[in-house]
């Protein structure tokens, strides 16, 4: 995963940990807002037992200021995470003696939530002599859709969320490659910024969706950023702005904020049709004579695996099931209350490396910053920066 604190053994002073051939993960996620634990058991004949996720939400605290403001965000996570903890290990009727290691967010995110999370997880692993997992943020979304369903390597992801817009080849644990990013601004920011233009309230994801079901979707005529170019990168800068500047231009009136999500949304998608089929024929040609069986229940050669916040949205799902369709690909998604930030996504990384004894020392530090491919990893600047966290 490219994260040179990660080692193939734990040891401590005292003596090694014993590894279970039937793990018990408890999953910490601490990287923006949202504070999250989860406790997970393998199960070797399918998706893992979900013993307990919970999720501690800081829309309220963050609502009057239209966005995540870092300091406030960290000291909720110093304040919830523990009593979190113990409310988790009770709801899946285990004591602390069960849990057979801690995954938790090393990175990339708002550092200062990433090192409440990361310290809760070193002093439990110290406290119970067990193996610590450092995961990152985007492999816990990349592997999400694995928590309920079938879903085998490979597949080609898109990741979408308020700090993350990427397009990547998944071909095993640890094995990324990325086909398309973002060269400005994520999704789910524009998404948010849309919402705080019309000042729709917070969190603005899901309040554009709302309001864009009343609207006429062909009512605003917005660009679309990079439309028809022949790679698969996306551009969200450009389109912020033509939203601001519509706004400013209309009436202001209920009908206009239903118009002009709704046409948001409708360019939205278009942009991403756009984007997407470019990136997977690149996929299909990387694959070429390298395909594994079709998903059970279809003959489709080729996943698609879509996760991040912004895969919750419906008019976005129902516009990449039909490019999908289209081009051949399974569309696989988590359900809904696994695509925003939580625990189980980051126990179900643990669980998979844990099965290959990738544990992390417990000097190990956060990052606010670690791409998920290793050739991105090696750019300059091999990530971007956006008002939700870092793009990586």
């Amino acid at each position: 995963m490219g994260n040179s604190s990660r080692v193939k053994r734990h040891e401590t002073a005292d003596a090694k940990p014993i590894i279970r051939k039937t793990p018990i993960i408890l999953g910490i996620e601490a990287s923006c807002d949202e504070t999250a634990i989860a406790i997970l058991r393998a199960n070797h004949n399918g998706p893992p037992d979900i013993l307990a996720s919970l999720i501690s939400s800081q829309d309220e605290a963050h609502r009057p200021y239209g966005g995540v403001v870092p300091e406030i965000a960290a000291r909720a996570h110093m304040q919830k995470i523990s009593g979190l903890i113990e409310k988790a290990v009770r709801q899946a009727d285990l004591s602390y003696t069960d849990i057979t290691a801690v995954a938790a967010t090393a990175g990339p995110g708002l550092i200062g939530g990433v090192i409440a999370g990361l310290m809760a997880a070193k002093g439990l692993c110290l406290s119970l002599n067990i193996p610590l997992i450092a995961i990152n943020h985007l492999e816990g979304h990349a592997l999400s859709p694995r928590l309920t369903q079938n879903c085998p390597y490979p597949y080609l992801l898109l990741l979408v969320s308020g700090g993350h817009t990427q397009i990547l080849s998944v071909t095993a644990l640890g094995k990324y490659e990325r086909l398309g990013s973002t060269i400005d601004d994520a999704l789910g920011e524009a998404f948010d910024k849309t919402a705080k233009i019309m000042d729709l309230g917070f969190p603005g994801g899901p309040k554009v969706e709302a309001i864009a079901k009343k609207g006429d979707p062909d009512t605003f005529k917005l660009p679309k950023p990079l439309f028809g170019k022949a790679h698969a990168d996306f551009s969200f800068s450009g389109l912020k702005t033509a939203v601001l500047r519509a706004w400013e231009a209309s009436n202001k009136r209920e009908t206009d904020k239903a118009n002009l999500a709704a046409s948001f949304q409708k360019t939205v998608c278009a942009v991403l049709d756009d984007r997407l089929e470019n990136a997977m024929k690149a996929y299909i040609a990387k694959q070429a004579g390298h395909i594994s069986s079709a998903p059970a229940g279809t003959d489709k050669p080729h996943r698609f695996v879509v996760a991040g916040g912004v895969a919750a949205n419906k008019a976005i799902r129902a516009a990449l099931n039909s490019l999908c369709e289209t081009n051949g690909f399974e569309l696989i998604a988590p359900p809904h209350e696994f695509c925003t930030d939580n625990g189980a996504m980051i126990a179900m990384a643990g669980l998979e490396h844990y099965a290959q004894g990738n544990f992390a020392d417990l000097s190990c530090r956060p990052r606010p910053r670690w791409p998920l491919d290793h050739l991105s990893a090696k750019q300059n600047p091999a990530s971007g920066s956006g008002k939700k966290g870092p793009k990586s």
